[in-house]
């Protein structure tokens, strides 16, 4: 299991490091022990966190109250928790 994924809570954590302001939402490998997403939104007024959990939320095909920022709030390294087993969550993001 990557470095970035673990299993939590009847879910799964995934530490995340946030480039907002992008040109689009996307994917962008990894950052050290995080992985990194490009988020179109700007960091103003909690746009880019909202932005964020939809990306991950349609992403992995699940609903958006399924998604949960737990840490970072106003900072680029993010915890976020997801509703699915780790090894489903890798499977959905590395597909297509």
């Amino acid at each position: 299991m990557p470095a970035w994924l673990r299993a939590a809570d009847g879910g799964s954590e995934l530490t995340l490091h946030i480039q907002p302001g992008a040109s689009k939402s996307e994917l962008a490998g990894l950052h050290g022990d995080a992985l990194k997403l490009r988020i179109q939104a700007p960091p103003v007024e909690g746009a880019a966190n909202a932005a964020l959990l939809a990306f991950v939320a349609k992403r992995l095909g699940i609903a958006a109250r399924e998604v949960k920022l737990l840490r970072g709030d106003k900072s680029r390294r993010k915890t976020v928790w997801v509703a699915l087993a780790p090894d489903q969550v890798q499977a959905r993001l590395t597909a297509g």
